[in-house]
């Protein structure tokens, strides 16, 4: 689906390379909820396919009691969970152990995302994700992989150089351990955020995989309010530009060009450190993941231009 502009009339030239490269590029994507967003869906089976990676997040405030029966639900459901941990909620040792014990007997996750969090101010001992890391609890209770934050527009928490640090922390780490680890990034707008910040990554040694975070569809008012609540940095000056236009904030806005440049990429860059996209699916998850799976599946026609798709499938 693309809603910015007018319909347009497609050429009949073959576009298969062009879909090959899309679905390559979200093949095996994975998308999220939180517990409250999931407590409104009857069946997950209903619109996503089964095996999916789904990402539970956390919220600030939130019991973990939520994480442990959304995690179970979708593993009930034939999903994989993938429940977010995050550093500065968890007390101490014992906490963090608690918690991983809980989501691998209780709910069978396998899988988790590791973060700093949320959190202005720790509730205990940990404050970044390389303490909980180093505790070889991951590795206790059975993770087999575990996503680790990758930040393509930097951080406003923390410095450029303590980023570079991390990541050679978590790169080391990686090769000492038998978890398969990823970076999974925010939410960006811009391919080109991505495409220098891995590069740049690249040559500095990093060699763990990265999982690019792309915005659902969502109207650009709702875009532009998850984005700077997320502390997005400069590819958010895409959406600026167009909110000056006030008649395109209740546009639904789908990101067809971001992936058209980023498949662009990975298909002409076998170094390329891209591996998969993780949807954000503000504005509604059923939406998005029927849209992304159309994608998959190729079933996409291209602008004159090939810059720009739509995705035949899915109603406006």
């Amino acid at each position: 689906m693309h809603t910015n502009s007018p319909a347009r009339t497609y050429s009949t030239v073959d576009k298969a390379p062009l879909r090959a490269q899309l679905s390559d590029l979200v093949a095996d994507h994975s998308i999220e909820t939180t517990p409250g967003a999931a407590a409104k869906i009857a069946d997950f089976r209903d619109f996503l396919r089964p095996g999916r990676s789904v990402a539970v997040t956390f919220l600030p405030g939130s019991p973990f009691d939520g994480t442990v029966a959304t995690a179970r639900r979708l593993k009930q459901e034939g999903f994989r969970p993938v429940p977010h941990v995050c550093a500065r909620a968890v007390a101490d040792a014992a906490d963090l152990e608690d918690k991983l014990q809980r989501l691998s007997e209780e709910a069978g996750a396998e899988d988790a995302v590791v973060l700093a969090g949320g959190l202005n101010h720790p509730v205990g001992a940990f404050d970044n994700s390389m303490q909980l890391l180093a505790t070889g609890l991951f590795e206790k209770y059975g993770f087999r992989t575990l996503g680790l934050a990758g930040h393509p527009e930097g951080s406003p928490d923390i410095s450029d150089l303590e980023l570079e640090r991390a990541l050679a922390w978590k790169n080391n780490y990686a090769r000492q351990s038998n978890i398969s680890f990823y970076l999974c990034t925010q939410f960006v707008f811009e391919a080109e955020a991505v495409i220098s910040w891995d590069k740049r990554i690249r040559k500095a040694g990093n060699r763990l995989p990265v999982h690019v975070g792309i915005p659902g569809l969502a109207t650009l008012k709702t875009l532009l309010s998850h984005a700077k609540a997320c502390g997005v940095g400069p590819s958010l000056r895409v959406l600026t530009k167009q909110a000056k236009n006030v008649s395109k904030l209740m546009t639904t806005r789908a990101p067809d060009k971001l992936l058209m440049e980023l498949a662009e990429y990975k298909s002409s860059d076998p170094e390329c450190g891209v591996r998969k996209v993780h949807v954000y699916p503000f504005g509604g998850m059923q939406r998005s993941a029927t849209w992304f799976q159309a994608i998959e599946a190729g079933d996409v026609n291209f602008d004159p231009d090939l810059t720009r798709f739509e995705v035949l499938s899915v109603p406006a």
